[in-house]
């Protein structure tokens, strides 16, 4: 959210449309000159504004258009939209270690399935690599509960290496996400990440194995 006093919209140096800053990335000049992305919209110095998705900040990398935003030299490298994406994945992934500390993630396939009948369950988080039979099961339980499968958000995008880091957990494939606030906030990081990338999930590096069901859960 903007910090008090500051603008709730801002121009995009790309369509040079008026959009709210939350439908936006903020970039500052490092002191060499790089072009650094500033997603918690805190660093100093002076701003420029790019619609958050990959498809424009890359036509902005292209066009050299933040050299004309900035009114100075501005180095953009072809790495800055994968600069932006990293970022983005941290920011999820951090809030969803968050939501588990909070309580607010289920573990397990048969506790996933469970949490899939309470009316507390607000999304769903899948393995990239996750095997069929246990994907099936899952699409299974969501149209039994809400008789549509796309009721909730399934979180697609983190490979089971990066869910196992982020949980601290080891063979992570399926989860829950329960309401509250914590939940509420990986969710939107997710959405964020989804908006980026243009609704479409870019495949995990780590795909070389697939997996079926969780380990035991402790």
């Amino acid at each position: 959210m903007p910090r008090k006093n500051e603008p709730t919209e801002r121009t995009c140096i790309v369509s040079r449309e008026t959009l709210p800053v939350e439908a936006l990335i903020r970039f500052v000049l490092g002191p060499d000159g790089t072009v650094v992305p500033d997603l918690k919209r805190k660093l100093p110095g002076r701003g420029v504004w790019v619609e958050a998705s990959r498809k424009a900040v890359e036509t902005a990398t292209r066009k050299r258009l933040f050299g004309r935003g900035f009114g100075e030299e501005a180095k953009a490298g072809t790495d800055l939209p994968d600069q932006v994406d990293r970022l983005l994945i941290d920011a999820a992934l951090g809030t969803l270690g968050l939501a588990r500390k909070a309580g607010l993630i289920v573990l397990g396939f048969a506790k996933v399935e469970a949490a899939i009948r309470s009316d507390a369950v607000i999304g769903l988080i899948r393995a990239s690599e996750a095997g069929e039979d246990g994907t099936n099961k899952m699409t299974a339980a969501l149209r039994r509960r809400f008789g549509d499968e796309n009721a909730i958000p399934v979180v697609r995008f983190f490979s089971g290496a990066q869910l196992d880091l982020a949980l601290g957990r080891s063979n992570v494939v399926h989860a829950a996400v329960l309401a509250g606030r914590a939940g509420e906030i990986f969710l939107e990081r997710y959405h964020a990440l989804e908006r980026w990338r243009g609704g479409t999930a870019i495949p995990a590096a780590d795909n070389e194995r697939t997996r079926g069901g969780d380990a035991p859960q402790d």
